[in-house]
Protein backbone atom coordinates (compact mmCIF):
# COMPACT_ATOMS: atom_id res chain seq x y z
CA UNK A 1 0.00 0.00 0.00
CA UNK A 2 1.46 3.44 -0.86
CA UNK A 3 3.25 5.89 1.20
CA UNK A 4 2.66 9.74 0.68
CA UNK A 5 4.64 12.31 1.35
CA UNK A 6 4.02 16.24 1.78
CA UNK A 7 6.69 18.71 1.99
CA UNK A 8 5.54 21.79 3.23
CA UNK A 9 3.66 19.48 5.85
CA UNK A 10 3.12 22.16 8.44
CA UNK A 11 2.14 25.48 6.46
CA UNK A 12 -1.48 26.98 5.28
CA UNK A 13 -1.83 24.28 2.61
CA UNK A 14 0.13 21.55 3.97
CA UNK A 15 -1.56 20.99 7.10
CA UNK A 16 -5.12 20.61 5.95
CA UNK A 17 -3.64 18.80 2.66
CA UNK A 18 -2.17 16.21 5.42
CA UNK A 19 -5.17 15.96 7.12
CA UNK A 20 -6.90 14.98 4.08
CA UNK A 21 -4.23 12.46 3.13
CA UNK A 22 -4.30 10.95 6.46
CA UNK A 23 -8.22 10.26 6.52
CA UNK A 24 -8.12 8.22 2.93
CA UNK A 25 -7.86 4.52 3.22
CA UNK A 26 -5.89 4.51 0.56
CA UNK A 27 -2.34 5.73 2.72
CA UNK A 28 -0.64 3.58 4.76
CA UNK A 29 2.12 5.52 5.40
CA UNK A 30 1.99 9.47 5.74
CA UNK A 31 5.39 11.23 5.94
CA UNK A 32 5.81 14.66 6.46
CA UNK A 33 8.27 17.63 5.72
CA UNK A 34 8.60 20.81 6.91
CA UNK A 35 11.19 23.42 8.35
CA UNK A 36 9.33 24.24 11.55
CA UNK A 37 6.41 22.17 14.09
CA UNK A 38 6.07 18.90 11.70
CA UNK A 39 6.57 17.01 14.48
CA UNK A 40 3.86 18.43 16.50
CA UNK A 41 1.62 17.81 13.14
CA UNK A 42 2.57 14.49 13.07
CA UNK A 43 1.58 13.95 16.23
CA UNK A 44 -1.52 15.85 16.39
CA UNK A 45 -2.56 13.44 13.34
CA UNK A 46 -1.63 10.73 14.36
CA UNK A 47 -4.37 10.60 16.63
CA UNK A 48 -7.29 10.28 14.35
CA UNK A 49 -7.88 6.54 13.61
CA UNK A 50 -7.24 5.61 9.99
CA UNK A 51 -4.79 3.19 8.85
CA UNK A 52 -2.17 5.45 7.86
CA UNK A 53 0.90 5.83 10.08
CA UNK A 54 2.22 9.43 9.91
CA UNK A 55 5.94 10.66 10.96
CA UNK A 56 7.01 14.14 10.86
CA UNK A 57 10.70 15.32 10.32
CA UNK A 58 12.45 18.76 10.05
CA UNK A 59 15.55 19.77 8.67
CA UNK A 60 18.27 18.13 10.75
CA UNK A 61 19.80 14.85 10.52
CA UNK A 62 18.48 14.47 6.88
CA UNK A 63 15.30 15.20 7.80
CA UNK A 64 14.35 14.93 4.08
CA UNK A 65 15.87 11.62 3.29
CA UNK A 66 14.34 9.89 6.44
CA UNK A 67 10.51 11.81 4.90
CA UNK A 68 10.87 10.99 1.36
CA UNK A 69 12.47 6.76 1.87
CA UNK A 70 9.71 5.02 0.05
CA UNK A 71 7.53 7.14 -0.77
CA UNK A 72 5.18 6.68 -3.74
CA UNK A 73 3.38 9.78 -4.14
CA UNK A 74 5.08 13.08 -3.19
CA UNK A 75 3.25 16.59 -3.11
CA UNK A 76 5.00 19.77 -2.50
CA UNK A 77 3.00 22.40 -1.53
CA UNK A 78 6.20 24.27 0.44
CA UNK A 79 6.29 27.99 0.00
CA UNK A 80 5.21 31.54 0.83
CA UNK A 81 2.40 32.71 -0.39
CA UNK A 82 1.70 35.96 -2.37
CA UNK A 83 0.72 38.91 -0.82
CA UNK A 84 -2.37 41.33 -1.50
CA UNK A 85 -2.17 43.39 -4.56
CA UNK A 86 0.98 41.44 -5.95
CA UNK A 87 -0.52 38.93 -9.01
CA UNK A 88 0.76 35.90 -10.47
CA UNK A 89 3.23 35.79 -7.36
CA UNK A 90 5.65 37.51 -8.53
CA UNK A 91 7.14 38.64 -5.04
CA UNK A 92 7.71 34.99 -3.96
CA UNK A 93 8.54 33.64 -7.44
CA UNK A 94 12.59 33.39 -6.49
CA UNK A 95 12.07 32.38 -3.10
CA UNK A 96 9.68 29.41 -3.94
CA UNK A 97 11.75 28.42 -7.06
CA UNK A 98 14.85 28.20 -4.80
CA UNK A 99 12.53 25.87 -2.35
CA UNK A 100 11.27 23.77 -5.33
CA UNK A 101 14.93 22.96 -6.51
CA UNK A 102 16.21 21.93 -3.42
CA UNK A 103 13.17 19.51 -2.26
CA UNK A 104 13.51 18.37 -5.98
CA UNK A 105 17.47 17.54 -5.45
CA UNK A 106 16.10 15.47 -1.79
CA UNK A 107 13.43 13.47 -4.20
CA UNK A 108 16.07 12.61 -6.66
CA UNK A 109 18.27 11.18 -4.54
CA UNK A 110 16.21 9.36 -2.27
CA UNK A 111 12.66 8.55 -4.15
CA UNK A 112 13.26 9.05 -7.91
CA UNK A 113 10.59 6.89 -8.84
CA UNK A 114 7.95 8.70 -6.76
CA UNK A 115 4.66 10.71 -8.65
CA UNK A 116 5.60 13.87 -7.94
CA UNK A 117 2.52 16.60 -7.69
CA UNK A 118 3.73 20.32 -7.81
CA UNK A 119 1.72 22.93 -6.30
CA UNK A 120 3.91 25.08 -5.38
CA UNK A 121 3.49 28.59 -7.42
CA UNK A 122 4.12 29.59 -9.96
CA UNK A 123 3.80 26.01 -11.58
CA UNK A 124 4.38 26.71 -14.88
CA UNK A 125 7.81 27.78 -13.68
CA UNK A 126 8.44 25.11 -10.65
CA UNK A 127 7.29 22.38 -12.75
CA UNK A 128 10.29 22.62 -14.98
CA UNK A 129 12.46 23.46 -12.01
CA UNK A 130 11.40 19.82 -10.83
CA UNK A 131 11.93 17.70 -14.15
CA UNK A 132 15.74 19.67 -15.06
CA UNK A 133 16.74 18.97 -11.27
CA UNK A 134 15.99 15.33 -12.28
CA UNK A 135 17.74 15.40 -15.50
CA UNK A 136 20.77 16.58 -13.71
CA UNK A 137 20.75 13.85 -11.95
CA UNK A 138 19.61 11.43 -14.47
CA UNK A 139 16.29 10.13 -13.01
CA UNK A 140 13.44 12.26 -14.61
CA UNK A 141 10.80 10.46 -15.73
CA UNK A 142 7.85 13.02 -17.34
CA UNK A 143 5.39 10.47 -16.81
CA UNK A 144 5.69 10.99 -12.79
CA UNK A 145 5.89 14.52 -12.77
CA UNK A 146 2.35 16.56 -12.61
CA UNK A 147 1.88 20.05 -12.05
CA UNK A 148 -1.43 20.34 -10.01
CA UNK A 149 -4.25 22.62 -11.40
CA UNK A 150 -6.95 21.21 -9.68
CA UNK A 151 -8.56 24.16 -8.14
CA UNK A 152 -8.94 25.52 -11.65
CA UNK A 153 -10.86 22.85 -12.74
CA UNK A 154 -12.94 23.26 -8.90
CA UNK A 155 -13.30 27.34 -9.16
CA UNK A 156 -14.70 26.74 -12.72
CA UNK A 157 -16.93 24.01 -11.46
CA UNK A 158 -17.79 25.84 -8.37
CA UNK A 159 -18.50 29.30 -10.04
CA UNK A 160 -20.75 27.45 -12.90
CA UNK A 161 -23.08 25.95 -10.09
CA UNK A 162 -23.77 28.99 -8.87
CA UNK A 163 -24.05 30.52 -12.30
CA UNK A 164 -26.86 28.29 -12.92
CA UNK A 165 -28.23 28.89 -9.27
CA UNK A 166 -27.79 25.82 -7.76
CA UNK A 167 -24.57 24.86 -5.25
CA UNK A 168 -25.86 21.46 -4.72
CA UNK A 169 -25.20 20.48 -8.77
CA UNK A 170 -21.10 21.84 -8.00
CA UNK A 171 -20.12 17.97 -7.40
CA UNK A 172 -21.44 17.40 -10.26
CA UNK A 173 -20.69 19.70 -12.68
CA UNK A 174 -16.96 19.39 -14.94
CA UNK A 175 -15.48 22.06 -16.57
CA UNK A 176 -11.91 21.09 -18.65
CA UNK A 177 -9.65 23.94 -17.80
CA UNK A 178 -6.65 23.93 -19.82
CA UNK A 179 -3.10 25.40 -20.40
CA UNK A 180 -1.01 26.93 -17.18
CA UNK A 181 -2.21 27.87 -13.62
CA UNK A 182 -1.93 31.43 -13.29
CA UNK A 183 -3.88 34.05 -14.80
CA UNK A 184 -4.45 34.24 -18.69
CA UNK A 185 -2.37 30.82 -18.97
CA UNK A 186 -5.47 29.40 -16.97
CA UNK A 187 -8.19 29.03 -19.82
CA UNK A 188 -11.89 27.36 -18.84
CA UNK A 189 -13.27 25.53 -21.37
CA UNK A 190 -16.89 26.60 -20.40
CA UNK A 191 -18.20 25.51 -23.79
CA UNK A 192 -17.19 21.59 -22.95
CA UNK A 193 -19.15 22.42 -19.11
CA UNK A 194 -20.87 19.07 -18.29
CA UNK A 195 -23.65 21.35 -17.49
CA UNK A 196 -24.07 24.02 -19.93
CA UNK A 197 -24.10 27.81 -19.11
CA UNK A 198 -27.31 29.29 -20.08
CA UNK A 199 -27.97 30.75 -23.38
CA UNK A 200 -27.29 34.61 -22.69
CA UNK A 201 -23.55 33.62 -20.69
CA UNK A 202 -22.18 35.24 -23.96
CA UNK A 203 -19.59 38.80 -24.32
CA UNK A 204 -19.02 40.81 -21.46
CA UNK A 205 -20.84 37.58 -19.15
CA UNK A 206 -18.92 35.11 -20.50
CA UNK A 207 -15.94 37.38 -20.26
CA UNK A 208 -16.45 37.66 -16.59
CA UNK A 209 -16.65 34.07 -15.98
CA UNK A 210 -14.02 33.43 -17.77
CA UNK A 211 -11.82 36.15 -15.63
CA UNK A 212 -13.33 35.04 -12.47
CA UNK A 213 -11.70 31.49 -12.83
CA UNK A 214 -8.42 33.37 -14.44
CA UNK A 215 -7.95 35.26 -11.36
CA UNK A 216 -10.18 33.52 -8.64
CA UNK A 217 -7.04 33.44 -6.24
CA UNK A 218 -7.63 37.72 -5.81
CA UNK A 219 -10.77 36.94 -4.18
CA UNK A 220 -9.36 35.11 -1.30
CA UNK A 221 -6.16 37.27 -1.28
CA UNK A 222 -8.27 40.44 -0.79
CA UNK A 223 -10.94 38.95 1.36
CA UNK A 224 -8.18 37.33 3.71
CA UNK A 225 -6.18 40.73 3.96
CA UNK A 226 -2.84 39.87 3.94
CA UNK A 227 -3.21 36.96 6.41
CA UNK A 228 -2.91 34.33 3.45
CA UNK A 229 -3.77 33.32 0.28
CA UNK A 230 -5.96 30.00 -0.97
CA UNK A 231 -4.55 27.42 1.21
CA UNK A 232 -8.21 25.64 2.38
CA UNK A 233 -9.06 25.66 -1.50
CA UNK A 234 -6.20 24.31 -2.45
CA UNK A 235 -5.15 21.68 -0.38
CA UNK A 236 -9.06 20.48 -0.66
CA UNK A 237 -8.14 20.66 -4.61
CA UNK A 238 -4.67 19.11 -4.08
CA UNK A 239 -5.68 16.17 -2.40
CA UNK A 240 -8.17 15.66 -4.95
CA UNK A 241 -5.77 15.05 -7.19
CA UNK A 242 -3.20 13.16 -4.67
CA UNK A 243 -6.55 10.82 -4.53
CA UNK A 244 -6.82 10.27 -8.33
CA UNK A 245 -3.33 9.68 -8.48
CA UNK A 246 -3.31 7.09 -5.69
CA UNK A 247 -6.63 5.15 -7.35
CA UNK A 248 -4.92 4.88 -10.71
CA UNK A 249 -1.28 3.59 -9.00
CA UNK A 250 -3.98 0.70 -7.37
CA UNK A 251 -4.59 -0.14 -10.90
CA UNK A 252 -7.96 1.42 -11.24
CA UNK A 253 -8.57 2.42 -15.14
CA UNK A 254 -9.77 5.60 -16.92
CA UNK A 255 -8.82 7.92 -14.40
CA UNK A 256 -8.59 11.77 -16.15
CA UNK A 257 -7.64 14.80 -14.77
CA UNK A 258 -6.37 17.84 -16.56
CA UNK A 259 -2.74 18.08 -14.98
CA UNK A 260 0.29 20.59 -16.38
CA UNK A 261 2.87 17.70 -17.26
CA UNK A 262 5.82 17.80 -19.96
CA UNK A 263 3.92 16.96 -23.70
CA UNK A 264 6.76 14.40 -24.33
CA UNK A 265 5.25 12.16 -21.61
CA UNK A 266 2.94 11.09 -23.97
CA UNK A 267 4.35 11.03 -27.67
CA UNK A 268 1.42 11.07 -29.68
CA UNK A 269 -1.05 12.81 -27.62
CA UNK A 270 1.62 15.14 -26.97
CA UNK A 271 2.88 16.04 -30.09
CA UNK A 272 -1.24 16.24 -31.76
CA UNK A 273 -1.85 18.92 -28.38
CA UNK A 274 1.01 21.09 -29.76
CA UNK A 275 -0.30 20.97 -33.73
CA UNK A 276 -3.87 22.26 -31.86
CA UNK A 277 -2.37 25.37 -29.73
CA UNK A 278 0.07 25.88 -32.66
CA UNK A 279 3.14 26.04 -30.53
CA UNK A 280 5.92 23.62 -29.89
CA UNK A 281 5.38 24.18 -25.81
CA UNK A 282 7.59 21.68 -23.77
CA UNK A 283 4.54 21.50 -21.08
CA UNK A 284 0.64 22.39 -20.87
CA UNK A 285 -2.26 21.55 -18.75
CA UNK A 286 -4.50 19.06 -20.37
CA UNK A 287 -6.74 16.33 -19.55
CA UNK A 288 -4.93 13.39 -18.99
CA UNK A 289 -5.49 9.95 -18.53
CA UNK A 290 -3.24 8.57 -15.02
CA UNK A 291 -2.18 4.78 -15.20
CA UNK A 292 0.33 3.02 -12.95
CA UNK A 293 3.08 3.92 -14.38
CA UNK A 294 1.93 7.80 -14.84
CA UNK A 295 0.72 9.50 -17.53
CA UNK A 296 -0.62 7.25 -19.89
CA UNK A 297 -2.61 9.45 -22.32
CA UNK A 298 -2.73 13.01 -23.32
CA UNK A 299 -6.18 14.05 -24.44
CA UNK A 300 -6.45 16.97 -27.27
CA UNK A 301 -8.45 19.66 -26.54
CA UNK A 302 -11.29 18.67 -28.68
CA UNK A 303 -13.78 21.33 -29.95
CA UNK A 304 -13.67 24.36 -28.53
CA UNK A 305 -15.50 27.78 -29.42
CA UNK A 306 -13.52 30.88 -31.36
CA UNK A 307 -13.51 32.70 -28.19
CA UNK A 308 -11.20 29.79 -26.94
CA UNK A 309 -9.19 29.73 -29.32
CA UNK A 310 -8.67 33.38 -28.67
CA UNK A 311 -8.00 32.75 -25.12
CA UNK A 312 -5.38 29.87 -26.30
CA UNK A 313 -3.48 32.19 -28.26
CA UNK A 314 -3.12 34.68 -25.55
CA UNK A 315 -2.02 32.28 -22.66
CA UNK A 316 0.66 30.41 -24.74
CA UNK A 317 3.24 33.36 -24.92
CA UNK A 318 3.13 33.92 -21.69
CA UNK A 319 3.45 30.19 -20.49
CA UNK A 320 6.37 30.30 -22.72
CA UNK A 321 8.00 32.69 -20.83
CA UNK A 322 7.14 31.21 -17.89
CA UNK A 323 8.43 27.88 -18.77
CA UNK A 324 12.02 29.18 -19.79
CA UNK A 325 12.12 30.99 -16.37
CA UNK A 326 12.27 27.86 -15.05
CA UNK A 327 14.62 26.23 -17.25
CA UNK A 328 17.08 29.44 -16.73
CA UNK A 329 16.79 29.27 -13.29
CA UNK A 330 17.87 25.85 -12.71
CA UNK A 331 20.69 26.19 -15.70
CA UNK A 332 22.39 29.03 -13.99
CA UNK A 333 21.98 27.21 -10.03
CA UNK A 334 24.20 25.19 -8.29
CA UNK A 335 22.78 21.64 -7.05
Amino acid sequence: MPKAVVLGAAGGIGQPLALLLKTNALVTELGLYDIVNTPGVAADLSHIATPAKVEGYLPPDDGLAKTLKGADVVVIPAGVPRKPGVRACSSCRQINAGIVRDLATGIAKTAPKAFVLVISNPVNSTVPIVAEVFKKHGTYDPKRLFGVTTLDVVRASTFVAEVLGDFGKAPDVVVPVVGGHSGVTIVPLLSQSSHPLPSDYTGDKLQALTTRVQFGGDEVVKAKDGAGSATLSMAYAGAEFAFKVLRALRGEKGIVAPTYVNLDADKSGGDALKKEIGQDLDYFSANVEIGPEGVAKIHPLGEITEYEQGLIKAAVPELAKNIETGVAFIQSSKL
